[in-house]
């Protein structure tokens, strides 16, 4: 076999490793020991002197073995290197080269000496010839080792290399300890909790739970045949991606990693939804360098997303009806793709609505997929009763200032969404839990403030017991000093700019005196423009309060007088308007009424066309004559792609600054997770009548 034959051999062998595009690694050896390995395997009869050197003393070749000769790909476990030309092994030129050059890279490869994957500057590895002038005028013309790149191995520019370099390397290292720490039972667990709805976001995290169980898997498989975990993971984790490599990194991560660990159930979602709580989402100011915006400015300008960064609020004809659940009669005709405007106006006939009324404990209650697949086909006209309790609820649709610009989301299309107070969703009861308090108690009282960052006072919840005494701040953590066995186990006396909250829990009702337990708020240092929200709760049943009026230094509000009988039960007076009973307007839409429904629709991450659907469901109505007074951000880092990841600080800075522009008619009203417990009762009228149904979510 002659040198170009073998030379051939090879690249052919090279194209069949890199065919299916699997990565390639390089092993951690010494270059030039590699190339005293291949001179040394030529006998001196092979390798005579040619003129002025030794004949494979080449320095061609030399960059090329020292360039690529330690690469390998790994296949189900099975390494293999690019000298592994099995059909040549007995040739007797080149044999023995092939099979020493091979057995020295696997010798180091099966000792775990993996050290990244490899990148190339350039696709050309090599040179295929070149001549050399010898004296006399004598030209002779010599071969080399050569070999072109496909272009997944090619990155020219040596900053982005060492990047891409330095992630796929972490990324690996973040899966094997994932692999190793995380077992199947706690991926069992998750499953089924995201799965039945009873894990706060698990809509987010399910496909990337259930991918990485698929790696778990087969890497218990792999370990059992005596595959190295580190082989395993080197092979795996770029096909496993970005976000299942680092799933122990991510807020599911510490779930799986405390019930891997042994811990109970609920101690472990306690500890997963102080990290998913939304208040995580009103983060502090970006930090980021010059640099970093350069490179991020770059990245976003390369990959074509600079039109994508101006957002505002959408509107009825940006969106298809293709995409919508329901439309009422002049929204469909509005929307793209609606078809034939008479055939939709055939279809909607007018049904004289039924008189209103707040008693709706007798209507019919439906789960949200009812509501969908049982009632939603033949509505002609929806009402939505908003009552104050959905001031949390109401959400608005974000679109691209360009409709044409490229998606920055995961799902594929460029259409996202953000809720009251810029934030995905609220709840008081998640932030005492997530700060500690107690709410599982037979009585609690909380409170809420500086929701809007400029209230950053001191308020302080109070009790004064049936006995006289009273619980506040000085009985701090002190349940012995209550024989009623009442605690404050949440005080706050500088919000420092964040969502503040107290707490005041009863245990068990039998340690309580029976007679009348006041809660109220005392304002103890300066002054709260915007009031503050309380709870009580009892017997399953949650009475929430706003008071939205400023205090004052030395104010103290009553709430509520709790009263407890001598058979152990519980009944309320307001002392301020119960949430749902004082009619108020949020976002233009009055409470305590039913307001009609132009449209309803799954969130944009589960619109029809998406590419990748995934993320948190969530159901939404939008609200006739419903608008923000909010200038919520564009872009939340959560939603975006993978590309963009490595620049989040920057983007996150974006999506502060570029606020979402104000457009008229839009597509705002009440949004609902489909994991999280809530609950709108809706007036449906249909070719043939009226009813009042209660969605429970």
């Amino acid at each position: 076999m002659t040198f170009v034959e073998m030379r051939d051999k090879l690249i052919e062998h090279f194209n069949e490793m890199v065919s299916d595009g699997a990565p390639l690694f390089t092993v951690s050896l010494d270059k030039d020991e590699l190339w005293e390995t291949y001179l040394g395997s030529f006998t001196d009869e092979q390798n005579p002197i040619f003129k002025v050197r030794r004949k494979y003393d080449c320095s061609c070749c030399r960059h090329f073995i020292k360039q690529i000769g330690n690469v390998v790909t790994i296949k189900d476990g099975i390494i293999e290197t690019i000298w592994d030309i099995f059909e040549a092994e007995s040739d007797p030129d080149y044999g023995h080269m092939l099979d020493i050059m091979s057995r020295y890279v696997h010798r180091r490869a099966s000792s775990d000496d993996i050290e990244n994957f490899f990148l190339s500057r350039g696709a050309k590895i090599g040179v295929h010839h070149n001549f050399a002038l010898y004296p006399g005028g004598e030209q002779h013309k010599f071969n080399h080792f050569y070999l072109e790149l496909p272009e997944q191995y090619v990155v020219k520019d040596p900053i982005e290399r060492n990047a891409k370099l330095n992630d796929y390397k972490t990324g690996m290292e973040a899966f094997k300890r994932a692999l190793r720490e995380i077992d199947m039972d706690a991926l069992d667990t998750v499953i089924d909790l995201c799965e039945s709805n009873n894990l706060y976001q698990g809509g987010t995290y399910w496909k990337m739970v259930k991918a990485f169980k698929e790696y778990k898997t087969a890497y218990i498989e792999a370990l059992e045949d005596g595959v190295s975990s580190t082989r395993f993971a080197w092979e795996n984790s770029v096909k496993a991606g970005f976000d299942v490599c680092r799933i122990r990194n991510r807020a599911i991560g510490t779930l799986l990693v405390d019930l891997s660990n042994g811990m109970d159930v609920e101690e472990a979602v306690r500890r997963y939804e102080v990290v998913t709580a939304p208040t995580n989402y009103r983060r502090p100011k970006p930090i980021f360098t010059k640099k970093m915006l350069e490179d991020a400015k770059k990245t976003i300008s390369d990959l074509g997303y600079l039109d994508s960064l101006p957002r505002r609020f959408a509107k009825l004809d940006d969106i298809s009806v293709n995409d919508v659940l329901f439309a009422d009669r002049d929204s469909a005709t509005r929307m793209k793709d609606s078809g034939d405007v008479f055939d939709i106006l055939s279809s909607m006939t007018s049904v004289k609505p039924v008189g209103r009324s707040k008693n709706f404990d007798s209507a019919p209650e439906v789960s949200a997929d009812e509501f969908i697949n049982d009632i939603l086909p033949t509505a002609r006209r929806i009402e939505a009763y908003v009552e104050n309790k959905h001031r949390n609820n109401f959400m608005s649709l974000i679109a691209p200032v360009n409709g044409e610009s490229k998606s920055m989301f995961k799902w594929g299309n460029n259409f996202s969404w953000t809720y009251a107070g810029n934030l995905a969703d609220s709840d008081m009861k998640t932030r005492v839990k997530a700060m500690g308090g107690n709410v599982t108690g037979d009585l609690r009282f909380s409170i809420q403030w500086n929701e809007d960052s400029h209230d950053n006072c001191d308020l302080d919840a109070h009790c004064v017991e049936a006995n006289g005494h009273e619980i506040y701040f000085r009985t701090y953590r002190a349940p012995k000093i209550s024989l009623n066995g009442g605690q404050l186990d949440i005080d706050i006396i500088s919000p420092n700019g964040e969502i503040a909250v107290e707490n005041i829990v009863f245990e068990e009702r039998k340690r309580m005196t029976p007679g009348h337990y006041v809660f109220g708020v005392h304002q103890y240092s300066g002054s709260a423009r915007k009031g503050f929200r309380a709870e009580i709760e009892y017997d399953g049943r949650i009475f929430k309060y706003d008071y939205d009026k400023p205090m004052k230094t030395g104010d103290m509000i009553v709430v509520a007088d709790v009263f407890l009988d001598s058979n152990g039960a519980f009944t309320i007076k307001h002392i301020i308007p119960e949430e749902g009973e004082s009619a108020r307007t949020i976002w233009n839409v009055p409470t305590n009424k039913f307001v009609p429904v132009s449209a309803v629709c799954y969130s944009p991450n589960y619109w029809s066309a998406c590419e990748n659907p995934c993320g948190h469901k969530h159901l939404m109505f939008m609200l006739k004559d419903c608008i923000s007074d909010e200038t919520p951000s564009g872009m939340f880092n959560e939603y975006l792609v993978s590309d963009l990841y490595n620049h989040r600080k920057v983007m996150e800075a974006l999506g502060g600054q570029m606020r979402v522009e104000n457009t008229d008619d839009q597509l705002s009203g009440l949004g609902f997770a489909l994991d999280r417990r809530a609950e709108l009762v809706v007036r449906v009228t249909s070719d043939t009548d009226t009813k009042v149904y209660r969605i429970k979510f």
